[in-house]
């Protein structure tokens, strides 16, 4: 006889990262090319000297820096392991049986639909609008009152849309004070709106608002899995409860202050990777690919039934990139050269009939 293990665990799939294959370009998961910056790789090397010591658990003088920078209390951040594990973490504190509902767009964060149901919840998907944007309206409209918990992926991963402040101020309007909303910013330092959405700013009054944000993507430190939280200190309490121990490695607590610390080095790299985004889009757009416009460091293909089939041949061309079931296809923005070739095999056209005819 086995242990007895959860059966509601068929259900739930693994998370699924994007593929590598030796001496293929890799565009199918959102890391960026470029390393963490010369500052924080100093103090990697320097922190693992003392990898044979347990971290700061509480993650203090990361906290201390992320209050500083962004203007709020000690007591108004937390740190994780990604924000993915923070996701997670802000399921289990909000809801406590099948009963309890969570939100969120789909296709959004894949791993939405996970964290909800480890955390024994029922997930509620909400359809994109057909320009694949949040539909904030429908999402207020499916509130009910066994919601506890709403995520808005902003800008959406994978579709790389973003809705700007205005709109999303109406929306959190709308939404009752007592369910948490919590606006995933991982793409954040990416965002060039004119009506530039700040969900710290935003949610400075709003005390069931919490905003994650990330050290994965735009400054570097994917493999060192380190994110933070900011909100009502009656919210970070319960993800401090919630936390796995010393989860959050020495190392990775050494890079982000680091990085932190050296953040104006990080403005001309994202400035960069951004001419190249629109670059990469302007590009597919004039092949014929329908490409919502991007906030973020990918571009999203929404290509149906065809998306894996897309995805193989992209492959094959040397290429790996992100089909996500019978949605679409997500690109990562890489270097030039990288770009380049995918585009290179994006405007063949066999591969223009064959997707687009």
């Amino acid at each position: 006889m086995t242990a007895q293990i959860r059966p509601d665990l068929e259900s739930i799939p693994a998370y699924t990262p994007g593929r590598s294959n030796p001496g293929a370009v890799k565009l199918a998961s959102n890391e960026t090319t470029i390393g963490p910056l010369p500052a924080a790789a100093k103090a990697i090397a320097e922190a693992a000297e003392l990898a044979n010591r347990y971290p700061d658990n509480q993650s203090t003088e990361l906290r201390t820096a992320l209050a500083e920078f962004l203007g709020v209390g000690f007591d108004n951040v937390a740190v994780g392991c990604g924000s993915v594990a923070l996701c997670q973490e802000l399921v289990q504190i909000t809801c406590s049986s099948p009963s309890d509902e969570v939100l969120f767009a789909w296709r959004s964060f894949e791993a939405y639909p996970i964290v909800t149901k480890v955390g024994n919840a029922t997930a509620v998907q909400v359809p994109l609008t057909a320009g694949q944007v949040h539909d904030l309206d429908a999402l207020a409209a499916a509130v009910s009152e066994r919601t506890k918990l709403i995520f808005v992926c902003n800008p959406n991963n994978p579709t790389g849309t973003a809705v700007g402040r205005t709109e999303l101020i109406r929306f959190l309007d709308a939404v009752p004070a007592h369910v948490l909303v919590v606006l995933d910013e991982a793409y954040y330092e990416y965002v060039r709106l004119t009506d530039h959405p700040d969900g710290v700013e935003i949610g400075r009054t709003r005390p069931n608002v919490v905003v994650l944000r990330t050290f994965s993507k735009a400054y570097g430190l994917a493999g060192l899995r380190v994110g933070y939280a900011v909100g009502d200190p009656a919210v970070i309490t319960a993800l401090l409860k919630v936390h796995i121990p010393f989860s959050v490695s020495r190392l990775a607590q050494a890079a982000a202050i680091a990085s932190l610390e050296a953040r104006h080095e990080l403005l001309d790299r994202t400035d960069l990777l951004v001419v190249e985004r629109e670059r990469v889009r302007d590009a597919l757009v004039a092949a014929g690919y329908p490409v919502p416009p991007s906030e973020a460091n990918f571009v999203w293909l929404p290509l149906g039934a065809r998306s894996a089939e897309f995805g193989e041949a992209s492959a094959a061309a040397g290429v790996l990139v992100r089909p996500y079931g019978t949605d679409g296809v997500r690109v990562t923005i890489g270097d030039p050269h990288e770009n380049d070739l995918f585009l290179s095999f994006a405007a063949e056209p066999e591969v223009l009939a064959r997707f687009l005819g």
